[in-house]
C-alpha cells in the first residue's frame, strides 16, 4: 500500500482556495527558495521540531538523548550535527515542544481525516487543497488521492512549484483536479537558480503546457507570484513576468505578500537566522508596496488578487 511523507493536515482553511478547505501539506520538495513559507516541508525525511515558547524546561529530553545532542547550553539547544533524528526526546517531551514534523500516511488515513469535515467544506463551496513543499513528488500518491477525492464529491486543488514529469503528470493528475494554482517566481532562469536552488526551465515548459490546456479542458489554472522585497518585486522582475502572462493572455494573477512567520519556523528545525536575506524580510510586506506592484501588473492588462 502506497505512503507519502506527510508535515500536516490542516482543517478549515480560507486562505488555500475557495471556501472553507482542509490543506494536506507533503513533505519534500527540489526547490531551495531562500523565502520559503513552510521549511518544514523541504525535506522527504522526519525532522525533530522544537518549538521554544512551549518548553517547560524540566531537562528530561536532554537526559532521554543518547547522543548528547540536546543541552540549554547550546545556542539553539539541539546540535543538529549530533542529532540522529531516534525522536526518543520526542517521547518524553511533557509539554510538546518536541515533535516529528513528518508522518507517513496511506491515501485512506488521508480520507479518514478529511471525512469528518465532508459537509461542513462542501456546504461552503470548499474542498481540499494538496500543497507542500511540492505534493507532485508523489504523482501516483496524490492521483489515488484526488480520485478518491472526486468519488466523494469533493472539489479538489493542486498547489504547486512545477518541477514534474508533464507526460505522467497530465495521465495521473490532470483528470482529477478542479483547480491548479502554479508559481512563478522568476522568468530569468539565472535568478530563479540564485534564489531558488535550480533554473525554472522545467517550470516554465510545463506552465505552458497547463496554460494551453486549461484552455480547452474543464480545470482552472490561476498562476501566482510571491512578493518578497526587492527580490521578486524588483520592477524587471514584475514586468518580465507581466509580459511573459501578457503573451499568453492571462488576465488575472494571485500576488503573496511576504508573511515574516516562517522565520520562526527556521528556528524550530534548525539555527536561527535570516540565511542571507534582506532585512525587509523580517517585516510583512508593505500595503503601499502591494499597490505599485498592482500599477504594474494592471499596466499590461493583468487583473490581481492578494492571497
Amino acid at each position: 500500500m502506497l505512503e507519502a511523507p506527510l508535515f500536516d493536515i490542516k482543517h478549515n482553511s480560507l486562505e488555500d482556495g475557495p471556501g472553507i478547505r482542509s490543506v494536506v501539506f507533503f513533505k519534500g520538495c527540489p526547490l531551495d527558495c531562500k523565502w520559503c513559507q513552510n521549511p518544514e516541508g523541504k525535506k522527504r525525511t522526519p525532522e525533530l521540531y522544537w518549538e521554544e515558547k512551549k518548553c517547560i524546561a524540566d531537562g528530561g529530553c536532554i537526559d532521554e538523548c543518547p547522543e548528547v545532542a540536546i543541552s540549554f547550553d547550546f545556542p539553539d539547544f539541539i546540535d543538529r550535527g549530533l542529532c540522529t533524528n531516534c525522536f526518543l526526546c520526542v517521547d518524553v517531551c511533557p509539554s510538546t515542544a518536541l515533535k516529528v514534523s513528518g508522518n507517513s500516511l496511506t491515501v485512506d488515513a488521508i480520507i479518514g481525516e478529511i471525512l469528518p469535515y465532508k459537509s461542513y467544506l462542501y456546504n461552503s463551496g470548499g474542498g481540499v487543497t494538496l500543497s507542500g513543499g511540492e505534493a507532485t513528488l508523489y504523482l501516483k500518491f496524490i492521483s489515488g488521492l484526488l480520485q478518491k477525492l472526486k468519488r466523494i464529491g469533493l472539489h479538489t486543488l493542486l498547489q504547486t512549484a512545477g518541477c514534474f514529469d508533464y507526460t505522467v503528470f497530465e495521465e495521473l493528475v490532470l483528470p482529477y483536479v478542479d483547480t491548479i494554482y502554479y508559481d512563478i517566481k522568476f522568468i530569468s532562469s539565472s535568478e530563479h537558480k540564485k534564489w531558488c536552488g535550480m533554473d525554472n526551465d522545467l517550470i516554465l515548459e510545463n506552465f505552458l503546457r497547463l496554460h494551453k490546456e486549461s484552455l480547452s479542458r474543464k480545470f482552472t489554472f490561476l498562476p501566482r507570484t510571491p512578493l518578497i522585497t526587492n527580490i521578486t518585486d524588483t520592477r524587471e522582475n514584475v514586468a518580465s513576468i507581466a509580459a511573459f502572462y501578457k503573451s499568453l493572455s492571462i488576465a488575472r494573477t494571485t500576488l503573496l505578500p511576504n508573511n515574516p512567520l516562517w522565520l520562526n519556523k527556521l528556528g524550530c528545525i534548525g539555527p536561527a537566522g535570516n540565511h542571507g536575506m534582506n532585512e525587509e524580510i523580517g517585516s510583512l510586506y508593505p500595503i503601499a508596496r502591494q499597490e505599485i506592484v498592482r500599477n504594474q501588473f494592471n499596466e499590461y492588462g493583468i487583473a490581481v488578487d492578494f492571497g
